[in-house]
């Protein structure tokens, strides 16, 4: 895509966004180098670190960080630090069997073959353990379970999409959702294994769906009277019952219509549902997602979906008590014995949220129920003074009532964008991925860009490099309803902003993925738009491609530890539990890039030829194993 649509806000809500409260909280002369920014005194209090956010040193090496960073890229290529090793385990096509279909390098895959093998666009991801408690066993053998967040529909295809079939649909449906495979540690050397547990959810997959918005809703009574499919899956979450949440984030790209007549509801407008969608023109060949002509499909999606990737029998549930918006994660914690999922709704003015769990998760499960059912949603809020709360999303109160044309909690969730927006909710930028520091219990989110509002003294209007924020819930508890932030890292290169001191070893910008591994290190992802990637006319230049760093969140210490291909994103992070093997996704190399160009299903490689750099091949999406040379622990 040239663009990224994310870019382009659907909030008209006239909500005091992210950007005022900066413009009130801060001046550039509050600006602090090093990496962090912060007001002097701010947030001292109640700090579990015992160090004010923000307020971090450099003055002593990081004792997390004992790698030495790479320097920025622009080469088709993973480049890691020196004394590690990366090597490709699942890249797009591969078949979920060795009897399974071979991947086609030249596209001409079926949609059966297809739902046969690896999917495409890889994103969040997370490694469960087979083996025995948490001995060696439990760090060579599991299952790794991974999203599907799209398809390049030029690639995909061997004519690419001049022509939009029910096939070629079929095809990218098929390409979509989780995959689950079984992976294991043989002689050095990590491997796929034939197992039962190998399977895919795609976009047509039965679903049941749970909570207040029960599968029989008059709002989701779609043509299809079966609930098929997960769709566009960003980032995830894991449940402490050890099931994989996957998250439904652009659920409106793949919905148009030819209709002429057509005209978006206020609520569909709030979703960005428009008549082309991301120009996918599925609607062309399937009536599905012609949203002229089945209008209720659309509240199908927008959810965050479970999935039990032991039980090769499960069904996915959606659990709409969570919310219907562009969720970019469901990143769990667990404070007071309930269950607590924050999510970012990833789109430029939109919100971040946070779903507690009504009564203590084991006993709700032992009764046979699950703790994402049952629940009080919040959005929060941002005030300028640092201080913040959750506002609760619950049907009767405040502006929430049938007088103001509220129907019951089931309406409140499937508008929860516009629930929101009549709370008075702080507009950001493009919230993406949360992470739970350890031991603190404080939460970080990235920020990867955005106009969200106004403000002189802002650290960016517009924001075209992004930030990560940072908060502590009130006594440490992430049940609170109220928290105080700071920012914790302004990206972007100094010689383009001076606010900024990050150095050559750290310069990043659209920071995405975030992940903290157990000793505390704070892994962080980019997603610069490939419309800006390495352009000097926006600042990127010296950026180079899409990268990974590590950063202690005590010292503010960032280093580069990997960078990608040309054309794709660095997303999807976790390690095994002895941390001595890391899996990272590489996603869509190879797409249309404005300094390199577009691939074309004539040369597909014009923009890259990773990981194969096969001369007759194409670019593939893929998940890669990182291993320490000597053996240790990753990061060290």
């Amino acid at each position: 895509m040239g663009f990224d649509p994310d870019d382009i806000s659907s909030n008209h809500s006239g909500n005091v966004p992210f950007a005022k409260v900066l413009a009130n909280r801060f001046s550039r002369r509050d600006v602090l180098r090093g990496g962090t920014v912060a007001a002097t005194g701010f947030l001292v209090t109640g700090m579990a670190s015992g160090t004010a956010c923000g307020q971090t040193t450099r003055e002593k090496p990081s004792a997390l960080l004992g790698f030495q960073a790479v320097p920025p890229s622009q080469e088709d290529g993973v480049t890691v630090a020196e004394g590690y090793s990366a090597s490709v385990l699942l890249p797009w096509g591969q078949p979920l069997s060795s009897d399974g279909p071979d991947w086609a390098k030249d596209a001409s895959n079926t949609a059966e073959e297809a739902a046969q093998q690896v999917g495409s666009h890889h994103d969040g991801m997370h490694f469960f353990p087979l083996g025995k408690g948490k001995g060696k066993d439990a760090s060579r053998h599991g299952l790794l379970v991974l999203n599907h967040e799209y398809v390049d529909q030029t690639l995909l295809n061997t004519d690419g999409d001049e022509e939009i079939t029910q096939e070629k649909v079929d095809k990218a449906l098929a390409s979509h959702g989780v995959t689950i495979i079984e992976v294991r540690l043989t002689d050095g050397e990590w491997r796929t294994v034939d197992s039962e547990h190998n399977r895919k959810v795609t976009a047509t997959t039965p679903v049941e769906v749970s909570g207040p918005v029960p599968a029989d809703h008059p709002a989701l009574q779609a043509d299809d009277p079966q609930v098929r499919g997960t769709i566009n899956n960003c980032s995830h979450g894991v449940t402490p019952w050890n099931t994989y949440l996957a998250c439904e984030e652009n659920f409106n790209s793949y919905f148009g219509t030819a209709d002429g007549s057509w005209e978006p509801t206020p609520e569909q407008n709030r979703y960005g549902i428009n008549a082309e969608g991301f120009g996918y023109r599925w609607h062309e060949a399937d009536p599905r997602f012609d949203v002229a002509r089945n209008p209720k499909e659309l509240n199908r999606f927008g959810w965050v979906v479970e999935i039990d990737p032991f039980d090769t029998d499960h069904t996915p549930v959606k659990r709409t008590a969570l919310g219907r918006v562009k969720h970019e994660g469901a990143i769990i914690t667990e404070s007071r014995a309930r269950v607590v999922v924050y999510t970012g709704d990833d789109q430029d003015g939109d919100y971040i949220y946070k779903f507690v769990g009504s009564q203590p998760w084991k006993s709700v499960r032992a009764k046979g129920e699950s703790p994402l059912d049952d629940g009080t949603l919040y959005v929060a809020r941002f005030d300028d003074d640092g201080s913040g709360e959750w506002l609760p999303l619950a049907f009767g109160e405040g502006p929430l009532t049938s007088d103001n044309g509220w129907e019951d909690q089931a309406d409140v969730l499937l508008r929860t964008r516009e629930a929101a927006d009549a709370v008075g909710a702080t507009p950001m930028d493009r919230p993406e991925w949360i992470a739970v520091q350890p031991g603190t219990q404080d939460v970080f989110c990235s920020l990867t860009n955005g106009e969200a509002g106004e403000g002189d003294a802002n650290p960016r209007n517009p924001n075209s490099y992004g930030h990560i924020i940072k908060w502590h819930e009130e006594n440490g508890h992430n049940t609170a309803t109220t928290f105080t932030w700071d920012i914790f890292v302004l990206a972007g290169d100094p010689a383009y902003d001076d606010a900024v001191d990050l150095d050559e070893d750290s310069i990043f910008g659209s920071p995405d993925g975030l992940w903290f591994d157990p000793d505390g290190r704070l892994w962080i992802q980019t997603d610069v738009s490939n419309s800006v990637q390495n352009d000097p006319d926006a600042g990127y230049d010296n950026i180079g491609n899409n990268q990974m760093l590590a950063a202690d969140p005590d010292t503010g210490e960032i280093r580069r530890f990997l960078t990608g291909p040309k054309g794709a994103e660095i997303t999807g992070v976790v390690t095994t539990p002895d941390q001595r093997t890391m899996f990272v996704n590489v996603q869509h190399p190879g797409e249309e890039t404005a300094t390199i160009g577009e691939p074309t299903p004539e040369d597909p490689r014009a923009v890259s030829n990773w990981p194969d750099h096969d001369p007759d091949g194409r670019p593939r999406s893929a998940t890669i194993v990182i291993r320490k040379d000597d053996g240790g622990v990753i990061g060290t």
